[in-house]
């Protein structure tokens, strides 16, 4: 398995780059996964019912709102843990503190080691459009290793191979 990405070939409205058109990397995403889906594979791979898979999965979800808005960091088996956290103004003095400082309120998720390797060592296939949408490009790394284009003759990239559909990508350098 590999993850999918696009590079986008799109004019730069802002920065050091601003009239430029440049190649913008982004993860294709798939769609959502519905709920039922889940639980469904989730029972099949458990080798429990459906129900059971449904009535645990609705368990667990509660027990982790309730733990994480009393302010505990609660562990995602596989995943990592999630907590509560926000952002607010500062202020100078204690009695300028109230609750309208809050700017917002955010969900944060720590990964565990075990995922984060993975997704280091997961290939990644980049499909590359221009600015009409014409595939011009695909490049497959066939490990985690990541392209050095600083150094493409040292092929230092870990099994990284690359096919050109059509024009190239613009040199720009930097």
């Amino acid at each position: 398995m590999a993850l999918k990405v696009k590079a986008q070939e799109k004019l730069q409205k802002i920065g050091t780059h601003a009239g430029k058109y440049r190649y913008i990397m982004m993860p294709e995403l798939y769609t959502s996964l519905s709920q039922d889906k889940v639980i469904k594979e989730a029972a099949l791979r458990s080798g429990v019912s459906k129900g059971i898979m449904q009535a645990c999965w609705d368990a667990a979800g509660e027990v982790i709102k309730a733990w994480a808005t009393e302010g505990h960091s609660v562990a995602l088996p596989g995943l990592g843990t999630m907590r509560f956290g926000l952002r607010a103004k500062s202020v100078e003095k204690v009695d300028e503190v109230k609750a309208g400082l809050i700017t917002s309120r955010r969900i944060i998720f720590t990964p565990d080691v075990d995922l984060k390797d993975e997704l280091a060592n997961t290939a990644v296939q980049i499909t590359c459009y221009d600015r009409d949408g014409k595939e011009v490009k695909r490049v497959t790394s066939t490990s985690g290793d990541v392209e050095d284009p600083e150094n493409e003759n040292q092929n230092g990239n870990g099994g990284s191979t690359s096919s050109q559909t059509g024009g190239g990508l613009p040199d720009d350098g930097d």
